[in-house]
């Protein structure tokens, strides 16, 4: 995100059309369906775009500036930037270039949402709603958005063509050399049409097919039932529920029904049953997300040799922070109290992955090892108004920031400290310990003077702790 003004300028210019007619319909879907996923600058961008729009018509007037844009929605380019990539991500934009001598005119096509049914029967949306607006409110927009089908019982009367239109004759039919040229259109035309969204698509390298298919008899997973809709499902899966290529293989296996053959349906069950077993019957949560590629710094799965502080951010990079509090515990699964803590600060503060990541290192270096729910909080309501997104970013404020930091912590430790006349001792590790205690003899020089130093001999306590779950550092 750092390098967006090379891909985009204020002075560059831009054009609105949709794919299709867009309807009433696809706003209240977009406002109660989307919107919990992307938010609300998104939703304002592409409501935004939308009235560039004329009436019933799909390519808007004349051309804009994007430098018009940030006054109309009153945010920055790098804002707008990260908001349209939501809206691509999500399905919802399409984003053209068409490039001359003197500028770049980029046109932004709008591309209606999924219809109910798609959405709800998405296997991927549908489960990312649940969890981010819950069972109650799930359960009413599946409501709003459903009617009664016709009774079973009803017969169906229906005429059909040829019994309404009996009497035309064979002559009205016949096609004339000009009425073939009249209904002609050109190349670079096309009709007037209701817009049709398409699934959301996860790129190829998302999953390991090859990998996959490694070993793999052909009477265990026969190679004909592997067709395009399977494969694109089974990434579609194996995003969604964070299973490995080789994991996926027994899930696979479990859908493969008599006829040598996998519907969608069966795959998309196993899926989830694998998962609610491997998570004692939870579904997906933010907390298993790791860091988007596109916020990453480092996008191979090898640690980088430059620095270690490189090698410190791509592995804070590739974890998610549920791997991360369950590497931190040696393995065993974190504390539901700390998993929901992480998850409403993800939720409430949208804050990526990896700075989570980041945030939990550094507040369990500040309170023992414990996840303090006011203090974590109020750091990360900190990086939100900042508007930190990358690993590297998050790292550079705590550093900034540490001494002050550190004051919240010890005002945290001095309340608790008059509530509480008897204090357990937490056992730390030893990367922790002599963190501990040179915090607690501190001189005044070193009290005075900004804690940037210190910060940086606890980064390094940070990179040898992750060097031992370096195996474990990448879903």
């Amino acid at each position: 995100m750092s390098n967006y003004w090379k891909d985009l300028l204020p002075v560059d210019p831009y054009i609105v059309k949709s794919h299709g007619l867009l309807q009433d319909l696809d706003r209240q879907i977009i406002t109660l369906l989307y919107q919990p996923l992307i938010g609300s600058f998104s939703l304002g961008l592409f409501f935004t775009l939308w009235g560039e729009l004329e009436q019933n018509r799909v390519w808007g007037r004349k051309s804009s500036t994007h430098r018009q844009l940030m006054g109309t929605m009153q945010i920055n380019l790098k804002t707008i930037h990260a908001e349209k990539e939501k809206l691509e991500g999500i399905g919802l934009l399409k984003t053209y270039m068409k490039e001359t001598e003197h500028e770049r005119l980029f046109i932004y096509e709008l591309i209606p949402p999924l219809r109910p049914d798609e959405f709800f029967q998405d296997g991927m949306l549908n489960v990312f709603l649940y969890n981010r607006v819950g069972k109650a409110r799930f359960q009413q927009l599946k409501e709003y958005f459903a009617h009664p089908s016709i009774p079973e019982e009803a017969r169906d009367m229906t005429r059909s063509f040829n019994e309404v239109f009996s009497s035309v004759q064979p002559s009205e039919w016949k096609m004339s050399e000009d009425m073939a040229d009249a209904m002609e259109l050109s190349d670079d035309q096309e009709f007037m049409k209701e817009g049709k969204s398409k699934p959301i698509s996860i790129t190829d390298n998302a999953f390991d097919f090859q990998l996959f298919m490694a070993g793999l008899s052909e009477t265990l997973i026969p190679r004909k039932a592997l067709t395009d809709q399977v494969k694109e499902t089974i990434k579609k899966l194996a995003f969604l529920y964070g299973i490995e290529p080789l994991q996926m293989q027994s899930v696979v296996m479990s859908a493969v029904n008599e006829h040598d053959t996998i519907t969608t349906e069966a795959l998309r069950k196993a899926a989830s049953d694998w998962y609610q077993i491997e998570r004692n019957g939870l579904l997906p949560e933010l907390v298993d997300k790791v860091q988007p590629l596109k916020l990453r710094e480092h996008t191979s799965e090898q640690s980088p040799k430059s620095s270690k502080e490189d090698t410190l951010i791509a592995q804070l990079e590739q974890v998610s922070p549920r791997k991360l509090l369950q590497d931190i515990a040696g393995g065993a699964e974190p504390p539901k109290a700390d998993l929901k803590i992480i998850e409403e600060i993800m939720l409430d503060q949208k804050l990526e992955p990896g700075v989570i990541n980041v945030l939990i290192y550094y507040v369990m270096l500040k309170t023992d090892m414990k996840l303090s729910k006011n203090y974590i909080q109020k750091i990360a309501s900190h990086w939100a108004r900042k508007k930190v997104q990358t690993v590297r970013e998050a790292m550079q404020l705590a550093k900034e920031e540490n001494r002050q930091y550190l004051e919240w912590a010890e005002g945290k430790k001095k309340q608790t400290s008059r509530s509480n006349k008897v204090i357990r001792e937490e056992k730390l590790p030893d990367w922790l310990q002599e963190s501990e205690a040179s915090e607690s003899q501190p001189d005044q020089k070193q009290q005075a003077a900004p804690n940037n130093e210190d910060f940086d001999q606890q980064k390094q306590m940070l990179l040898e702790e992750m060097k031992k779950l370096k195996n474990h550092s990448a879903l």
